[in-house]
């Protein structure tokens, strides 16, 4: 029986395993062990569905082929995790903040959201983004 606490780690990791080998290693196949019967998405970047993430996933790999994502933080909350994430489309790129909304159901993912604001080259504080 799983308690709140195993489920949510087992979400974190589901959706971590998910973004790995969706967005960095840029891997369909892989990834697609991850979604549920259905998928939700609601990026403005990729079409609806597996098919339409499988399109992007193709473009970065065409067009970005160095693109890695780092995670900085997870967060659960149910079936909802949440990465903050230092993304670069290429090593030399400063890079966008992303926070990416991700929901679980029946350990698979269901549905995303994002978030995006590019890293500029002056902030008003020191703080950082990601």
């Amino acid at each position: 029986m799983n308690t709140p606490d195993t489920t949510s780690q087992m979400n974190k990791e589901v959706v971590l395993a998910f973004y790995e080998a969706a967005l960095n290693e840029k891997d369909f196949e892989k990834a697609s062990r991850y979604f549920g019967e259905t998928y939700t998405q609601h990026s403005p970047l990729a079409e609806e569905g597996k098919e339409g993430f499988a399109k992007f996933l193709a473009f970065l790999r065409d067009t970005f082929p160095k693109s890695r994502g780092e995670v900085k933080r997870v967060w659960v909350d149910g079936d909802f995790v949440i990465l903050h994430v230092l993304e670069k489309r290429r090593p030399e790129d400063r890079g966008d903040a992303v926070v990416d909304i991700f929901r679980v159901a029946d350990g698979k993912v269901v549905e995303h959201w994002d978030v995006t604001q590019a890293i500029p080259a002056e902030c008003a504080n020191t703080n950082g983004m990601v």
